[in-house]
């Protein structure tokens, strides 16, 4: 095993602590609960993890209440809260907001913002297109025109503290991850005449207050009811300009990337649950008085889920520790993780519920949480297929320019 994959003696404690706690608050009886009502999650809960056991902001900068430890860390605690389906904001607060607050150059932003997410206090979600492991501009949504300027302190402003322009945002963003109760929203839009001509457009990353006039959000139906979404729409909604091009795309780009990676180790983390579930129900259940782990079939199924969770968890983490130490290229180490892990847990969701026989198709059984949770993980930042198609991208633009 390579140094890149040995866990620090923190990692492993780190691993166990939260593995126990979400054990205790959060078994099968409360997921079911919970996603069941209207919130979709435990406030209490959540605050827990992020101000008890301060594990929302590991890959926050201390300066903003984080622990500043890197995303390998986050993904350890990420890989725990997706094997044990903790309900919470999770993807929308911390993978997302706290990414795209974290890369601002704006530091009066980041401290008025991040310390509310990373203690659990408050959550964020991210209204932009992010597709491939990348931000897509062409496929933005929403206008900002400008309303009136206003100067530092008060309003918005640049950091320092000169006059800047206040927007309107009009439009509508699909699937929004857990928009419909975020306290926070971020929002991409293309704002007019940004290039000074008056007829381009440049892309802007804005933040919009819940309560602010003329913001409509509706839940949305998804298959995976453990994890909510929303269609957001803006009527003239008043924003802050929280970065405008050239940062607010590069800072959206690294997003896109970071989310792809850490949503990879969630995928490990249910998978590597699903493996342990049919795996202890191959050895206790009995058929014709012989545990059907002795069969051959059953012994190739969980055999072929083992691989496919290790070959997962390899490439998860890599890109993890490649995002942080630039090690690989970001933009082929986000795609090679959800190219592999998305199949990978689809592939394992599938066949725990085989090695389960006619009580793994039942709904009082876990495994039909965890086959809704693959399909849906598995569209969120684009299939594994485009995945594939961008990694052939990149490798062959590499191969051409060498």
């Amino acid at each position: 095993m390579s140094s890149e994959f040995t866990w620090s003696a923190e990692q492993v404690e780190l691993r166990r602590t939260v593995r126990a706690f979400a054990a205790q608050l959060s078994p099968q009886e409360e997921v079911r609960r919970l996603m069941a009502s209207p919130l979709g999650h435990d406030p209490a809960v959540w605050s827990r993890l992020g101000e008890e056991l301060g594990v929302l902001g590991l890959a926050t900068d201390e300066e903003y209440d984080g622990v500043g430890d890197g995303l390998v860390s986050q993904a350890v605690v990420i890989a725990e809260l997706g094997r044990a389906l903790v309900c919470g904001p999770l993807l929308g607060s911390i993978i997302l907001g706290a990414t795209v607050l974290g890369g601002l150059n704006d530091k009066a932003a980041r401290a008025e913002l991040l310390p509310g997410l990373v203690a659990g206090r408050t959550s964020a979600a991210l209204a932009a297109p992010l597709h491939r492991g990348g931000f897509d501009p062409t496929a933005v949504t929403v206008t900002a025109t400008v309303r009136h300027s206003a100067s530092s302190p008060g309003g918005t402003s640049s950091p320092g503290g000169t006059a800047t322009a206040e927007h309107t945002l009009r439009g509508s963003v699909t699937h929004v991850l857990d928009g419909a109760a975020a306290d926070l929203l971020l929002v991409a839009a293309a704002i007019g005449g940004g290039d000074g001509d008056g007829d381009g457009y440049t892309i802007g990353l804005f933040a919009v207050n819940a309560d602010a006039a003329g913001l409509v959000r509706q839940s949305t139906p998804t298959m995976d009811l453990t994890r909510r979404q929303a269609t957001v729409s803006f009527n003239d909604v008043p924003a802050r300009l929280l970065a405008a091009a050239p940062q607010a795309a590069a800072v959206l780009a690294t997003t896109a990337e970071t989310a792809a990676v850490l949503l990879a180790a969630e995928q490990v983390g249910a998978a590597q649950y699903l493996l342990d579930l049919s795996v202890e129900y191959a050895r206790t259940r009995l058929q014709f008085g012989r545990p059907i782990g002795s069969f051959q079939a059953v012994k190739h199924l969980c055999a072929d889920m083992l691989v496919l969770v290790e070959q997962a968890r390899s490439v998860a983490y890599h890109g993890a520790r490649a995002l942080d130490e630039g090690t690989d290229d970001p933009r082929i180490a986000a795609s090679l993780a959800q190219s592999v892990c998305s199949k990978a847990f689809t592939q394992v969701a599938a066949m725990a519920v085989q090695v389960h026989g006619g009580i793994g198709f039942t709904w009082k059984h876990p495994a039909h949480l965890y086959l809704k949770r693959a399909y849906t993980d598995a569209a969120l930042f684009g299939s594994a297929d485009a995945h594939q198609e961008r990694l052939a991208q990149l490798v062959l633009d590499e191969a051409g320019t060498s």
